[in-house]
C-alpha cells in the first residue's frame, strides 16, 4: 500500500464511504449490547475487529490513515471500548499492551502533521486536538503523552473561542457539523472533570451558549432540525435508538453536562445520560425534566430570535415559524443560501432546505445541494450567489444584510448578484399565514428564478399554487409577481438535474417537490402566500390582499 500522503484527495471516489467504517463507530453498539447480555462475543469481537484493522492498515500506509480527523475519531471509539471491555476475559494484558502501540502510532500521526488541521480552522481542528488530548489524558504512561495533552487542551481552549459565535453559532455554517464539535466538547469537559483536568470558564459558557441556540431551533416533538449547511452524516457519540436528525440525545446530555439539569421529560435520549455521566434515571429526574419542558416552551414561545454571528433568524406565528438565514461571512461559507427560508406549521417542516446528499458525486451530484438554485431564494441568470471554487470552497462571498426584525416582520438583502440587487420581506400574518415579497431590480433585462422547494407530502396543484394534504388539513403554496408575465413550473424527483430533491441522510435522496416562477425583465417583484385552501389572495399591480385585506402595496 501507498504513503497515505501519496493517496489523492480529490477523486472520483467518495473516500467518505472508506472512511466511515473505518471509525469504528459499531463500538458503541458493542458496547450497548455487552452492558444488555454480558455475552462475551462483544468484547471478543472488539478485539478480533481491532486486531485485524491494525493487521491490513500499517501505520502510515492506506487510506486510513490519510485523515487526522478519521483517526481522531477512530481513537475515542476504541478508548470507549477498551475501558468498558477492561474487565472481560478477552482484555488479556498482551492485548492491552498491543493496544498501546495502536494507540501511541495514531496519536505521533496526529501530532505531527496537526499543522494543517489547524489552517483550515473547522471541526478538523477540533476533533484532532481531542484526540491527543485523550490520548495524553488517559495513557499517560506514554512517551508523548505530556505533549499530546498539552497541544491538544490548548487548541480545544482556542478554537472553542474562535470557531463558536457570541450568540452560539458555529463558524461552518452547519448545524450537524455543531453537533459534531459538541458533542467532542462535551466527552471532552466530562472526561476532564472526572481527571482532574477541567477546561476554563469560557468554554464552559461557549459550549452553553450553543445549546442555548440549538434549542430555539429543535422541535421538541420529533427532535428535527432544519437541514442548513453541510451535512456529512458524522454522528460522533452514537448511544442510543434516536434517529439520526434527532437532536434531543444532544441536547439532553449538553444541558446537564453544563447546567445540571434535563431539557426533556424521560426517553431513549437519555441513554447518553448514562453513558457519559453514569445518571441514573429517577423520578426525581423525571419531575424536573417535566419542569424543564415547559420552560422550552416558554422560551420557544418568544418572537424576533436573533442569531446574527450565525446568520440565523426566526420568526414566530400561531402554530408555525420560519427561519431564516442572512449573513455577512466571517468564515468559509457551506451553502451559497442568502435569504432562504424554511417554514414549518405544527411541527412538519414543510418548506425545506434540500440539504447535501453527497460531496463527490458525479456530475451534478458533486456537492450540488449546496448551490443556490436548490435552495428557497431568488437565482440570477442560473448562477451561484458566490463563486464555486471546488467541492467546498466559495469564492466572492456574497454579503448578507438584516434591514428589519420586528415581531412578526423579517426584511434583508445581499449582494451577491451585483449589480442585481435582492431584498427579500418575510412577514408572519397571524394564524399560521406567511406572505414572502422578493424585490430584484437592474438596469438590464436578467432571468430570475424563484424556488420554494416542499415537503413530499400528497399536493394538487391549480395554476400558480399547490394544495399540500397534511393532517387532515390543505395548506396552500401560491406564488406570482406584480407585474410581467412569469413561467410557472412545478417539478417532483427530476431525473436529470438536482431540482426536486432532499437529502436527509447521507448518500440517499429522496422526492421533494419544487415549484418555481421565472421571468425575464430588468425588474421584478415576486410574492409567494402560504397559508390554506379558502384563503383568496388579490392582487392588482403592487397591491396585494389576502382574505379582502391588504397586505402589501
Amino acid at each position: 500500500m501507498k504513503h497515505w500522503s501519496q493517496i489523492p484527495h480529490d477523486s472520483s471516489t467518495d473516500i467518505k464511504f472508506i472512511w466511515e467504517p473505518n471509525r469504528f463507530a459499531f463500538i458503541y453498539t458493542l458496547v450497548r449490547a455487552y452492558a444488555a447480555s454480558q455475552d462475551e462475543k462483544y468484547p471478543e469481537a472488539f478485539w478480533t475487529l481491532i486486531e485485524d484493522w491494525a493487521q491490513h492498515n500499517p501505520p502510515n500506509t492506506g487510506p486510513n490513515w490519510m485523515d487526522g480527523q478519521e483517526i481522531a475519531l477512530r481513537l475515542m471509539a476504541w478508548t470507549f471500548g477498551f475501558f468498558q471491555f477492561s474487565n472481560s476475559p478477552s482484555s488479556t494484558p498482551q492485548r492491552k499492551e498491543q493496544f498501546l502501540l495502536y494507540i501511541a502510532a495514531q496519536a505521533e500521526r496526529i501530532y505531527k502533521n496537526i499543522g494543517y488541521a489547524i489552517s483550515t480552522r473547522s471541526n478538523h481542528t477540533i476533533s484532532e486536538a481531542f484526540g491527543l488530548w485523550m490520548v495524553g489524558l488517559l495513557f499517560p504512561e506514554l512517551k508523548h503523552a505530556e505533549k499530546y495533552l498539552s497541544l491538544g487542551k490548548r487548541l480545544l481552549e482556542q478554537e472553542a473561542a474562535n470557531q463558536i459565535f457570541p450568540d452560539g453559532t458555529y463558524s461552518m455554517y452547519s448545524l450537524n457539523y455543531h453537533r459534531f464539535i459538541l458533542h467532542i466538547y462535551l466527552y471532552a469537559i466530562h472526561l476532564g472533570e472526572v481527571n482532574n483536568s477541567p477546561f476554563s470558564n469560557s468554554l464552559y459558557s461557549s459550549i452553553s451558549s450553543s445549546l442555548e441556540y440549538l434549542s430555539h431551533l429543535i422541535n421538541p416533538e420529533t427532535g428535527e432540525m432544519p437541514a442548513y449547511g453541510s451535512n456529512d452524516g458524522a454522528l460522533v457519540l452514537p448511544l442510543n435508538n434516536c434517529d439520526f436528525t434527532d437532536y434531543r440525545p444532544l441536547l439532553q446530555l449538553g444541558w446537564y453536562i453544563t447546567k445540571g439539569e434535563r431539557l426533556f421529560e424521560p426517553g431513549p435520549w437519555d441513554e447518553d445520560l448514562f453513558w457519559i455521566c453514569g445518571d441514573s434515571l429517577t423520578a426525581k429526574y423525571a419531575k424536573s425534566a417535566k419542569e424543564e419542558n415547559n420552560n422550552l416552551s416558554e422560551l420557544r414561545a418568544f418572537r424576533g430570535e436573533s442569531f446574527p454571528n450565525g446568520g440565523v433568524y426566526l420568526l414566530h406565528n400561531t402554530h408555525s415559524h420560519a427561519l431564516l438565514h442572512c449573513t455577512d461571512h466571517t468564515s468559509r461559507p457551506s451553502h451559497a443560501d442568502q435569504l432562504h427560508v424554511d417554514l414549518w406549521i405544527h411541527g412538519h417542516n414543510l418548506v425545506i432546505d434540500a440539504g447535501t446528499y453527497l460531496y463527490s458525486g458525479e456530475g451534478i451530484w458533486r456537492n450540488g445541494l449546496a448551490r443556490t438554485p436548490v435552495h428557497n431564494t431568488v437565482t440570477v441568470d442560473g448562477k451561484d450567489q458566490m463563486t464555486l471554487l471546488s467541492r467546498f470552497t466559495w469564492t466572492n462571498w456574497s454579503k448578507g444584510k438584516v434591514l428589519r426584525h420586528e415581531k412578526d416582520l423579517w426584511q434583508g438583502e445581499h449582494d451577491g448578484y451585483k449589480p442585481v440587487s435582492h431584498k427579500r420581506t418575510v412577514m408572519a400574518l397571524g394564524g399560521d399565514r406567511w406572505l414572502v415579497i422578493d424585490n430584484l431590480a437592474a438596469n438590464a433585462p436578467h432571468h430570475y428564478a424563484l424556488q420554494w422547494l416542499l415537503a413530499d407530502f400528497p399536493f394538487e396543484q391549480k395554476d400558480n399554487l399547490v394544495l399540500l394534504s397534511l393532517n387532515g388539513m390543505k395548506y396552500k403554496v401560491q406564488i406570482g409577481m406584480s407585474e410581467g408575465d412569469g413561467r410557472f413550473s412545478l417539478v417532483r424527483a427530476d431525473p436529470n438535474s438536482t431540482r426536486g430533491w432532499r437529502s436527509r441522510y447521507y448518500g440517499h435522496k429522496e422526492p421533494a417537490i419544487s415549484v418555481m416562477l421565472e421571468v425575464n425583465q430588468p425588474q421584478v417583484t415576486f410574492w409567494t402566500f402560504f397559508g390554506f385552501e379558502n384563503d383568496v389572495i388579490e392582487a392588482e399591480g403592487n397591491v396585494l390582499k389576502i382574505n379582502s385585506k391588504i397586505v402589501a402595496s
